[in-house]
């Protein structure tokens, strides 16, 4: 087993930017990668199985809604934290991002932000200490950029809601003890449920043969007739901006998780350009690799300028979802294009699983289309500075 050497690069001082807080938050993040991370997740990726002891870990380090109040059973930090969190956990690897992305964003947030004051003391504090674990209902099997078609219903039963449809690409599903599930009522209005596991006709099947997120569980989520007690709608958010606000803070986190993931290929790259001999010599002393890894630098020093940004507006109140999709797209981007520029670096070495390149690179695939795909996020910002919609 390789010892994690990871040393984060910050070419324009950024730490000067983030407060002591930030930074104990951040490092405590990262030395738990290093430390309960980095030693199984190569294996734990080939073998295509979620290393379920590292959720402990997670709710540990705050990474299970950091930024959801203290007397929920959150950490009640600031964006920027949130932020950096992800960073450091897809340093380690996206699926395991994923996990935490989806418990915090997708899950923890709607119950916060659109449910009851009931809802939350019944299941954020478990959520956050993670011994429930949740996943997010949106995407459908025949409607992924355009959640608004959804067919997934339920009717009113009169002491109960009747819940029928499927949901596909669930990360948590497999195991998840809650879903927040979005769905139509009979006049066509979306609507969130919180469904349990163990309601009767409700299954949650594992997706297999991923080349992708290995390390992260993903499946389905089937309803058939299942009754869902009338408690468990939230309340306080209806319509598709309701989900769409969720993804808003998942997309968030994924602008900064995907830097995480650029700098650990970046790093993985120049320390073996240093190391690696050819004719005679360093290949890190030939222009072609300088330029490689010189072109890395910057795009990460530019992902990083415009994540901290973010946070600043996020923590303000005044990020607007096409500033979160620009972010989105335009990191996960610089992300991928990293990982397959060190993978060159690396030559022969870079595909095989003694180092974390070709990982991320396969895992960055399903990033760069999940929560909003990297052509629908070019058009949000399209569509926000003509004000012209081109998505039909």
């Amino acid at each position: 087993m390789k010892p994690d050497l990871f040393q984060a690069p910050d070419y324009y001082n950024l730490d000067d930017l983030l407060t002591e807080e930030h930074k104990m938050v951040r490092d405590a993040a990262r030395e738990w990668v290093k430390r309960d991370v980095s030693p199984i997740i190569e294996e734990a990726a080939q073998e295509a199985k979620f290393p379920k002891s590292i959720i402990k870990g997670l709710a540990e380090i705050g990474a299970f809604g950091p930024y959801i109040p203290e007397e929920y059973g959150g950490a009640g930090l600031d964006q920027i934290s949130y932020g950096l969190i992800m960073q450091e956990i897809e340093r380690g690897d996206s699926g395991v991002r994923s996990t935490a992305s989806v418990q915090s964003s997708l899950v923890m947030y709607p119950i916060y932000k659109y449910g009851s004051e009931e809802q939350r003391k019944k299941y954020l504090p478990k959520l956050a200490s993670g011994e429930f674990m949740g996943c997010f209902g949106l995407t459908e099997p025949d409607h992924g950029s355009n959640p608004s078609g959804m067919v997934t219903n339920f009717k009113d039963k009169g002491d109960h809601y009747l819940l029928n449809g499927a949901k596909l690409w669930i990360s948590n599903s497999p195991f998840a003890d809650i879903a927040v599930v979005w769905a139509k009522n009979e006049e066509g209005r979306i609507h969130g449920l919180i469904v349990e596991r163990g309601m009767e006709g409700f299954s949650t099947p594992e997706t297999h043969n991923k080349w992708s997120l290995r390390a992260s569980a993903t499946g389905e989520l089937i309803f058939d007739n299942v009754k869902i007690p009338k408690e468990n709608l939230l309340p306080n958010k209806s319509g598709l901006g309701a989900p769409l606000g969720c993804l808003d803070s998942a997309r968030f986190g994924i602008a900064w998780g995907a830097i995480g993931a650029a700098m650990d290929c970046y790093d993985t790259a120049l320390r073996y350009a240093k190391e690696r001999v050819q004719f005679g010599k360093p290949i890190a002393s030939f222009q072609l690799q300088q330029k490689k890894l010189a072109e890395m630098i910057t795009e990460i020093t530019k992902a990083q300028l415009l994540a901290w940004r973010l946070g600043v507006l996020r923590n303000e109140g005044k990020a607007t979802s096409a500033q979160i999709s620009m972010a989105k797209r335009n990191n996960v981007d610089m992300a991928l294009k990293i990982a397959r520029e060190a993978r060159q670096v690396l030559g022969a070495m870079g595909i095989t699983g003694d180092y974390s390149i070709m990982r991320h690179m396969m895992n960055l695939e399903s990033v760069i289309t999940y929560e909003g795909t990297h052509d629908i996020h070019l058009l949000i910002t399209g569509l926000d500075i003509t004000g012209i919609p081109a998505f039909s």
